[in-house]
């Protein structure tokens, strides 16, 4: 712990020795650059393998006769059709189909899931699953472990270099391969890339390991956001919150058609009406002229003046060499190429609606 309210990450101090910039993010002392910037940081995760500390970010265990059902009822999910190592992004909603959370759940055996819950969520999900277990055969744990993303196209090899084989792992997949160890295959980049989450003494080993290979550098919190914004990716708390809804926010592809119809999940019936009458508002890609960024909070107009929505996350994108962001827009404007304004501090800054993602996926997906 740093003070009362700041908590420091397991490996704090080799972000210290490796000469790290802090700032505060939910509720943690995030390492949020390094010496070589946020520049260099961002184009070596596309080019090589950025290694991100991500223990902020937190795994449960649901385990039991009923996990399955736990997790079904929770999430707009068909847990027990998840075949064993596969993963599936979903979310916690509210009655009002509002997202609590987003999610990463993986089948890791019969009756066996591992749930990947954001660092400021992390309190409430565990509350929520504990308190939909009630009556049911299953439990919740959560696991004490360090949690490690190594992003880019050189992430297999770098991991290959260092003992660990990742071949039989494809995109959107989860593993045990050592006592205590949690690893997947999926990314918030855009590029391919692995989630290690392990005991502390084994993660310093492997930290010394993969940052001895030329290939490898720490990444801090701000090149996060800033590739995970070209790769479209939502932040919760940000892009997706309680009072956004998966129809509005583009991601209804991550709930299967038949839950759709006929799911039973917290929030199904407030979903459908949402979907049988259309979003209000769509999140969309925004592409700024000219040179200026356009940040979260920034209000969007169209071109009579008219209020048209609010951008959510906003910057510079480095591999594209412009500005980028994210937002939502009155669903009549949604389409790609519409033109928009928004206000940064007084001035109107023309944007385009564009396509999602920025910069293409390079998932291994077989």
């Amino acid at each position: 712990m740093t003070d009362g309210s700041t908590r420091t990450l397991p490996l704090d101090d080799l972000h210290r020795s490796a000469g790290a910039r802090f700032g505060a993010f939910a509720g943690w002392s995030m390492p949020l650059t390094y010496p070589a910037g946020v520049m260099k940081e961002h184009l070596h995760t596309r080019e090589q393998a950025g290694l991100f500390d991500i223990s902020h970010m937190k795994l449960f265990e649901v385990s039991g006769p009923d996990a399955a059902a736990l997790l079904s009822k929770a999430c707009p999910l068909d847990a027990n059709g998840l075949e064993v190592s596969q993963s599936k992004l979903t979310f916690f909603l509210n009655d009002q189909a509002g997202i609590l959370d987003d999610l990463i759940v993986t089948r890791l055996g019969a009756d066996r899931f591992m749930v990947v819950a954001n660092a400021g969520n992390a309190a409430a999900d565990e509350a929520h699953l504990r308190n939909l277990a009630k009556g049911l055969d299953c439990k919740v744990d959560l696991l004490d472990r360090v949690f490690l993303a190594i992003q880019g196209p050189e992430a297999w090899a770098v991991l290959s270099r260092a003992g660990i084989e990742t071949g039989s792992l494809t995109f959107m997949h989860g593993i045990e391969p050592r006592q205590n160890w949690f690893m997947s295959r999926s990314g918030y980049t855009g590029e391919d890339g692995f989630e290690i989450g392990l005991p502390e003494a084994d993660a310093r080993a492997l930290v010394e390991k993969l940052l001895a290979d030329e290939r490898v550098m720490w990444i801090g919190l701000a090149a996060r956001d800033s590739l995970r914004l070209e790769a479209g990716l939502c932040l919760h708390g940000q892009d997706i919150t309680p009072e956004t809804d998966p129809a509005s926010a583009a991601l209804m592809w991550a709930i299967p058609k038949d839950l759709r119809a006929a799911g039973a999940f917290i929030g199904a019936e407030a979903l459908r009406e949402i979907a049988a009458r259309g979003p209000a508002e769509k999140r969309v890609g925004l592409k700024p002229e000219g040179r200026q960024p356009v940040r979260a909070g920034a209000q969007l107009f169209d071109e009579n003046g008219n209020p048209a929505g609010r951008v959510t996350s906003g910057g510079f994108g480095p591999s594209v060499g412009h500005p980028v962001a994210m937002g939502y827009v009155s669903s009549g404007l949604a389409k790609p190429g519409t033109k928009l304004f928004a206000d940064v501090r007084g001035t109107k800054i023309a944007v385009d609606t564009h396509p999602l993602p920025f910069t293409q996926h390079r998932y291994r997906k077989g």
